[in-house]
């Protein structure tokens, strides 16, 4: 079957996420999920910037001037860094200079959890 055929799926079939899922696994083969990847590279750049002492490891660890609006606090780039690792920024910071090891990390750190599968009855 080629891939052409699956996007002709509409919403007209009342095709299930999941269905839709099996397809293009079927079509394309075993993939990465989009949050591996997507941790994958950020860990992985975070730790080459930090290496490095170039501009964009200036805008990486510098702050702006002025303040935030009001409300809630919004994430920044760098939050995600210690919920991934386990570990505090200064911590990942000083691992990123030792590359085996960050390596080591960021393989272990973005594995995307696997989504549970719901059961119909």
């Amino acid at each position: 079957m080629s891939i052409f055929l699956y996007a002709c799926i509409t919403y007209g079939d009342h095709i299930s996420n999941e269905e839709v899922r099996n397809r293009t696994r079927q079509a394309i083969g075993p993939h990465e999920d989009l949050l591996t990847t997507v941790k994958r590279r950020k860990l992985k750049w975070y730790g080459h910037t930090t290496r490095s002492s170039g501009l964009a490891k200036t805008i990486l660890q510098g702050t702006v001037q002025g303040g935030r609006r009001r409300g809630r606090q919004k994430k920044r780039w760098e939050d995600n860094i210690p919920e991934w690792t386990g570990m505090t920024l200064g911590a990942a910071t000083r691992k990123t200079e030792r590359r085996e090891e960050w390596r080591e990390l960021v393989a272990r750190s973005s594995v995307a959890p696997q989504r549970s599968t719901k059961t119909t009855g």
